[in-house]
């Protein structure tokens, strides 16, 4: 049994999504870092001074704090964006890539019979 955990522990993908996970993780911290004290006083700035963390709904003797809500909506619309560029950024490769062995061999095939004609 500790054998078969240890292959499933050691495997690439199961390594891979730890990293991910850890990256993630401080990727988050410094996104909701990057809102809560950048982004977010230049917005409550053009919105007449309003803070959203301290936006709250009071009823009875229940408080909503609807304005984290706002703030977590901020903050995971910012890291879809981050996100989606740096994907699209890693995604893209600087030309076409090398042809393999046999697209080579069916061009030159091509070439030769143009060629003839």
């Amino acid at each position: 049994m500790l054998s078969n955990l240890k292959s499933f522990l050691v495997r690439d993908n199961v390594l891979a999504l730890a990293v991910g996970i850890i990256i993630g993780g401080a990727f988050g911290k410094i996104v909701t870092t990057l809102v809560d004290k950048l982004i977010m006083p230049v917005i409550g700035m053009f919105l007449g001074g309003l803070n959203f963390k301290g936006l709250e709904l009071k009823i009875g003797e229940s408080v909503i704090g609807y304005g984290e809500v706002i703030q977590a909506i901020i903050d995971f619309i910012i890291i879809g964006i981050v996100l989606y560029f740096l994907l699209k950024a890693a995604g893209q490769k600087p030309g076409p890539p090398d042809p393999t062995p046999s697209e080579a061999l069916l061009a030159e095939i091509r070439d030769e019979l143009r060629k003839v004609k």
